[in-house]
């Protein structure tokens, strides 16, 4: 319980710095996709790759988000990954829908304190497969970025095809780190 609550502290705090960071950038606005279909987007995905950061040290490998949309409008989000000994660490929050009219501008919680949730973080879709068999997620200040899949692997046409999104998103593809799926 004590590592579970050492990570939310930490992503929070993460969120926070990021978000101030990212004023100070001089980079050209992120540009979403036009649309994202919440229900098509539900569901699990598979963590391909991300640029490391310190809120996802401890995860070794098996990396998945499964979101879940809610009746009030929010989306359930779980984030599961393994540590070094195979201790599955799981940790619950809440997106919200920030650009109602494309649905791909979202901010993420996973701190809540007696159901008041004080931090939050961009979580913006600036690549997507039309089948939504892959995204690629941003936040403004380039600091943090993910790519998904609805399979633990990509081809290595789609990988290129998703870098190119980074380079004209100005992300330095070279900055992530593949994730491991098995031990």
């Amino acid at each position: 319980m004590n590592n579970y609550l050492f990570f939310l502290i930490a992503m929070s705090v993460l969120i926070l710095v990021s978000c101030a960071s990212s004023q100070d950038k001089e980079l050209p606005p992120l540009i979403t996709v036009k649309q994202v279909d919440l229900k098509q987007y539900a569901g699990l995905w598979y963590e391909i790759a991300k640029i490391p950061n310190s809120f996802q040290d401890h995860c070794a490998y098996g990396t998945t988000a499964e979101y879940k949309l809610e009746k009030d409008g929010s989306i359930q989000v779980i984030n599961k990954c393994y540590d070094e000994n195979g201790e599955p660490d799981i940790a619950d929050g809440v997106a919200n829908i920030v650009d109602k009219k494309t649905n791909s501008k979202l901010e993420v919680s996973f701190v809540s304190f007696l159901g008041i949730r004080p931090f939050w973080g961009d979580y913006w879709i600036i690549g997507l497969d039309e089948n939504y068999k892959w995204a690629v997620i941003g936040t403004p200040g380039r600091k943090y970025g993910w790519i998904l899949s609805r399979t633990p692997s990509l081809p290595d046409e789609t990988m290129q095809k998703i870098f190119e999104i980074l380079k004209s998103q100005y992300y330095n593809p070279d900055s992530f780190e593949i994730s491991a799926h098995k031990k």
